[in-house]
């Protein structure tokens, strides 16, 4: 009995039998261990859940092991998966504690005021006094400018030197801060210092009428200065925008000299077929500026499916007709037709036939852009400056009105402006059903941007009786334009009559 195994036990036969009470007892040696599933259906179920390698299933299912021994191996791999994920457990919580206490250390070492004005987390925490010392110091030198000025006028010189010399200490102090944490460590002895001199100051000339006299006269002058650095600021920046560099003002004398020297001048254009081809497509570019027409047609023509189809009408003035003319030789696009010309060439352009001409000839406008004290003149800056640039003196500028007289020929044609980028082909646009428009162009209007009120004076009965104030005005950037239409509604008859119904524009 010694040796057997501690899942063995003694069964006495005659339990749950009474019969058998009088019969010799016997012992009998029943296994404790009654699987509920055969042997090889646990084996397959221990393979499953541990997925072990080929060989080990096969040197399993060649083992010899009793159900009792397989049993054991099962408990024992229980535990020790059990313990496993407990250790990974335990692991994991190990390492979030460490996580969260590095990040309480480094938020106790975070310097939680951010430079300046503002707090770094939130803007409710954000100290209402962080510009008090800064401000009281603004405040001081307004009041010291004050009556140092009454000081002066009352011939005290000492106090007037005084509040001066406090003056100047606290500008020097202040600097560019925007806030009390970048002012000088010394700042709040100067602003003592300033309330001292300004306690001397108020003890010997305050009086309220004077005081608050002077200070509106501060205000009224300080206002004057902002206008006028506001009108000055806006006139530099229209200067820097339209002044041309000096390399690029070269360039022009560079290409007119080359092109009188090599003899262009006699030589006749080609391909003249196709500048009167309604088949092809024509594109008008109206402009005094050589590079900025090269950009349009070199990206224009880059974009293109068929460049060959592409006819380019270039006018400009007599000044840049030649280094025009020199640059599209020189730098001719592939494929691509060139024509150059000279609006001075167009004789049927005069002051007798075209009223915006006869306009920009008179002296009254000319005095607009160019007199130095004209009271609407760039030189004081005043408003809309960009619409009082002399460029608009230019015939340029207003030929656009006159293209069925300047491509008689043609049917459709697209304009481009001098300040455009081509980034796709733009062909399509030539097979816009424009449902009897004269022109197709961009649609500009946000809110009240590009509104008609905004060009044309309502004010004017004239104005306000034919036109909608609220109508959307549109870019000429690019506008495709069926020039049978504009010749059919006669709308450069129409233009004509709005330009003499206003003869005070000229003289």
């Amino acid at each position: 009995m010694k040796d057997l195994s501690a899942s063995w036990v003694l069964e006495n036969p005659s339990n749950g039998d009474p019969d058998n009470l009088k019969g010799p007892q016997v012992l009998q040696l029943k296994d404790s261990y009654q699987p509920s599933k055969t042997f090889e259906g646990m084996v397959e179920h221990f393979i499953d859940d541990h997925q072990l390698e080929e060989g080990e299933i096969q040197s399993l299912q060649r083992a010899s092991w009793s159900p009792v021994k397989f049993k054991r191996q099962i408990l024992r791999q229980k535990r020790r998966d059990f313990r496993t994920a407990e250790l990974i457990r335990q692991d994991k919580e190990a390492d979030k504690q460490m996580q969260a206490t590095a990040a309480i250390e480094s938020l106790t070492n975070m310097d939680t005021v951010g430079k300046g004005k503002y707090s770094l987390w939130r803007k409710d925490f954000e100290n209402p006094n962080s510009d008090s010392t800064l401000k009281l110091m603004r405040d001081q030198i307004i009041m010291a400018k004050a009556y140092a000025n009454i000081a002066k006028s009352k011939n005290q010189n000492a106090l007037y030197n005084s509040l001066l010399i406090c003056v100047r200490e606290s500008l020097r102090v202040i600097g560019e801060a925007n806030s009390d944490a970048e002012l000088h460590p010394s700042a709040l002895d100067h602003a003592k210092a300033m309330g001292h001199a300004l306690s001397i100051a108020k003890d010997q000339l305050y009086d309220c009428r004077t005081v608050a006299r002077k200070l509106r006269a501060m205000l009224q002058s300080a206002e004057d200065n902002v206008g006028s650095l506001k009108k000055r600021s806006a006139f530099l920046i229209q200067l820097a925008a339209k002044t041309v560099p000096k390399p690029l003002h070269c360039l022009p004398l560079q290409l007119a000299a080359d092109y009188f020297i090599d003899g262009y001048q006699n030589k006749k254009d080609l391909n003249k077929e196709k500048l009167e081809d309604p088949s092809l497509y024509h594109y008008a570019i109206f402009s005094d500026n050589v590079l900025a027409t090269s950009v349009v047609v070199n990206s224009t023509v880059l974009h293109a499916n068929e460049p060959e189809k592409h006819v380019f009408h270039i006018v400009t003035d007599k000044l840049n007709f030649a280094a025009m003319k020199m640059w599209f030789i020189l730098n001719a696009p592939e494929k691509a037709t060139i024509q150059v010309e000279n609006i001075d060439d167009f004789k049927w352009l005069n002051s007798s036939y075209c009223s915006v001409l006869r306009q920009l000839e008179s002296s009254r406008v000319k005095e607009y852009y160019f007199k130095a004290n004209h009271p609407s003149s760039l030189s004081v800056g005043s408003d809309h400056l960009k619409y009082r640039n002399p460029k608009y003196l230019s015939m340029l500028n207003h030929l656009r009105f006159y293209l069925p007289e300047v491509y008689p020929k043609l049917h459709k044609i697209l304009f481009l402006d001098d300040d455009i980028v081509v980034q796709k082909d733009l062909t399509p646009l030539w097979d816009v059903d424009l449902q009897g428009m004269v022109n197709g162009a961009v649609e500009t209007c946000k809110e009240s941007f590009h509104r008609f009120d905004k060009y044309l004076n309502f004010s004017n009965p004239k104005i306000s009786e034919n036109f909608d104030s609220n109508a959307c005005g549109w870019a000429f950037g690019m506008n495709i334009f069926y020039l049978k239409e504009w010749r059919k509604r006669n709308i450069t008859g129409i233009y004509h009559r709005w330009q003499d119904m206003f003869p005070e524009y000229c003289d």
